[in-house]
């Protein structure tokens, strides 16, 4: 585990702690991804409306806890501001507000939208002739959604070679409808498809950074809580917790002696 991606980590616990709030096992899980994207595309902190950046949205938008503290440690924003998540008012909702956050390309909420909105992102700038492109994170339980699917059909019918999806694979949903060889699904849609370990920021950078003639997708093998075991092995009783006194200091104990 990186410095970078432990410290937002650390911001996760903390701020969840503090407001009560946060799915801390989905924001853990994607961690390294976030970090491996915004490594790969062109983008400003001090300028979020640059005309020229490329655009990511995060479509499993319950992890937007992580997204906030990402885009705070890239310097965005102050992460002190962020210490506000889900209160009353607050610009950091459970989910997150394009106009609101400055990073944040697309609203989230009802899962199954983001990546709709990430097809047509990218069907624009191809009409434009740009060479900006568009990533779009999405969850494996929240490829339950038929609009998903329709999406990735829309975007391989459409040849939209300027875009990437990240599908984080971190199997959240085996109680439901775990959806068993993605990589292989998403191929037959006629996607490129790479498979990579989605904690390596390495081996995410090296698969982001690969151009396609189609669109590409890499499908993420992540764990849901991935830098605490607590979290790991209880995952379903940490879904939506914010952890007590006790536990915070658990949690902060086995991140720190984490090192994957």
């Amino acid at each position: 585990m990186t410095p970078f991606c432990k410290e937002v980590r650390r911001d996760i616990l903390k701020i969840a702690r503090a407001s009560g709030h946060g799915h801390i096992p989905s924001s853990f899980s994607i961690v390294e991804i976030l970090c491996a994207i915004y490594a790969t595309i062109k983008h400003d902190p001090k300028n979020p409306s640059w005309q020229d950046r490329d655009i990511f949205i995060l479509s499993k938008g319950h992890a937007a806890l992580a997204h906030y503290c990402t885009l705070a440690r890239l310097g965005y924003f102050s992460i002190d501001r962020v210490y506000s998540f889900g209160s009353y008012l607050s610009d950091f909702g459970g989910h997150a507000d394009r106009l609101k956050v400055p990073g944040v390309e697309a609203s989230a909420g009802s899962l199954g939208h983001g990546i709709g909105i990430a097809v047509g992102a990218a069907l624009a700038l191809k009409l434009k002739n740009t060479d900006r492109r568009v990533s779009v994170l999405i969850g494996d339980g929240e490829a339950n959604e038929g609009s998903v699917w329709e999406a990735v059909m829309v975007a391989t019918n459409l040849g939209l070679n300027n875009l990437t999806i990240i599908y984080d694979n971190n199997l959240s949903h085996c109680r439901g409808l775990q959806i068993p060889n993605p990589a292989d699904r998403l191929k037959a849609f006629g996607c490129e498809v790479a498979e990579v370990n989605g904690h390596d920021i390495d081996g995410l950078k090296e698969a982001l950074s690969q151009k396609s003639q189609r669109v590409r997708v890499i499908v993420a093998h992540t764990k849901k809580g991935c830098g605490c075991p607590t979290l790991i092995e209880n995952q379903y009783e940490w879904h939506r917790k914010s952890p007590n006194d006790a536990e915070f200091a658990l949690l902060m104990k086995e991140l720190d002696a984490e090192t994957v």
